[in-house]
């Protein structure tokens, strides 16, 4: 005869049960999850995530990474065959200038860096150099559309969301692909959220900005009296209101996604705020990152929210720095060494700690990071003052990690640095790159719109394999 239980004894068997029942249903929905939203890459990935810091207005190549002495013989003198139309500014072509900045060689590759990058330049040997890439436009926002979509206009899909598409996302409280804008609220890049939308991807795929300074996620903060069980009640309600009425308005294709990303905001409302709580990286990382220096320590925290953005599972991070206005950005129009020893001050040390921090870790194998502007700059000067217009036929963009060769070069610029003359990079090419360290297939990465498959790199594009 089977002995009967206690009431204590009893509850304890069942909960037991319960717990069991409960975390099957959790790993279950966790499975199910994983399962509708990461998709399988084309071929073996080299790296995990991506960090893209922007240099917003077009930093000078010639001042920065590609080093032309040529430019110091030949200062004061007229650069001959120049189509005045090149720069924006087509009446206020002058003489050729000399870069400011002084240069020498670092690391075991004896790459020649600016002044502007003290902390930087010693990340030489991990960086892969392209010196001749190239864009369409002389204008900041069509080149801005072009660098981060592949087209000059507005309302493609920016590679971001094509990351976010191709591959899905592998964590259930975070978006797949985050932005933030400059740290010092200079205002947005030209063209605003067009930078980082979806286009006609799904709404899910866009990506989501997180603010500068304390109200970085306003959204975030349980208002007044709210509780987590009163707010997870009114999530289930308004998820079941929602759905009910997309079956009844027969939208409910088009809502799924939109809802999609609504409950994801819900869900970051639990998971973002630790995200941006710095509190648990220790001193020696903050001051790593710059963040005991007031002038780079809003882009700082930026770069060390990426990392740990990265870490839990985000596979696009995008930083922009600089702003809308002429000389609020990169865009050194009237005095090219004042405004790039500012923006540089904000961001050297950022970047090389990003870099070192990644490395120590054990994640710069996983992360790709990237550094460039929309274009360069012109090897004259800008009459009216001592700065640059700008150059789309030449400006540099740099790589770390995520599969990609340090300490290496590819393409030439002439001896001014005007325009590349061997190993051009065009913007379909990066693109390419990009996505194949990340698995991804640029021509077999395609989405059908209004009648036609639609790609980031539109018809061309090759992979750079001479640095991966």
């Amino acid at each position: 005869m089977t002995a009967l239980l206690s009431r204590r004894e009893w509850l304890r068997r069942a909960g037991n049960g319960f717990g069991a029942m409960a975390l099957s249903g959790m790993l279950a929905e966790e499975a199910g999850f994983a399962a509708e939203s990461v998709r399988a890459s084309h071929h073996p990935a080299a790296a995990q995530s991506i960090i893209w810091l922007f240099l917003n207005g077009g930093p000078s190549q010639i001042d920065t990474w590609d080093y032309k002495p040529e430019l110091a013989k030949r200062h004061g003198q007229e650069l001959r065959g120049l189509d005045p139309t090149t720069g924006f500014f087509p009446t206020a072509i002058g003489p050729v200038m000399t870069s400011p900045f002084a240069f020498r060689q670092y690391g075991e590759c004896g790459h020649w860096a600016s002044e502007l990058f003290p902390h930087l330049a010693h990340h030489v040997d991990d960086m892969a150099f392209l010196h001749a890439c190239w864009a369409d436009s002389n204008n900041h926002s069509p080149a801005l559309f072009q660098m981060n979509s592949g087209f000059t206009r507005q309302g493609m899909p920016c590679f971001g969301a094509w990351a976010a598409y191709g591959l899905g996302n592998v964590s259930h409280n975070l978006p797949s692909f985050v932005v933030m804008t400059d740290p010092w609220q200079r205002g947005l890049p030209k063209g605003h959220g067009q930078n980082w939308t979806s286009g006609f991807l799904p709404h899910p795929c866009q990506g989501t900005v997180l603010g500068a300074g304390p109200h970085a996620l306003p959204y975030a903060t349980m208002p007044e009296g709210m509780t987590p069980e009163r707010r997870q009640q009114q999530r289930d309600a308004l998820s079941t209101l929602n759905r009910e009425y997309a079956r009844q308005s027969g939208f409910e294709d088009r809502m799924v996604d939109r809802l999609a990303t609504f409950e994801l905001a819900m869900r970051m409302q639990s998971a973002a705020p630790e995200v941006i709580d710095l509190g648990s990286e220790t001193a020696d990382t903050q001051s790593l990152y710059g963040l005991n220096d007031p002038r780079c320590a809003p882009f700082g925290r930026q770069c060390l929210i990426a990392r740990r953005l990265v870490e839990r599972g985000v596979r696009c991070v995008q930083i922009f720095s600089g702003g809308t206005e002429n000389e609020q950005s990169w865009d050194g129009h009237q005095n090219i060494e004042t405004n790039h020893r500012r923006f540089a001050s904000e961001t050297d040390q950022p970047i090389a700690g990003l870099l070192a921090d990644l490395k120590q870790r054990g994640l710069l194998d996983s992360t790709l990071v990237i550094c460039n502007g929309e274009f360069g700059r012109l090897p004259i000067v800008q009459r009216g003052g001592s700065g640059r217009d700008h150059n789309p036929h030449a400006f540099t963009t740099w790589l770390a990690g995520g599969g990609i060769r340090g300490g290496v070069s590819f393409g030439e610029t002439d001896e001014l640095g005007f325009q590349g003359i061997q190993d051009r990079v065009s913007i379909p090419d990066l693109h390419a790159t990009l996505l194949w360290q990340l698995g991804l297939n640029h021509e077999r990465l395609t989405y059908r719109h209004q009648g036609r498959d639609f790609r980031l790199t539109d018809v061309s594009g090759r992979v750079i394999r001479e640095i991966v």
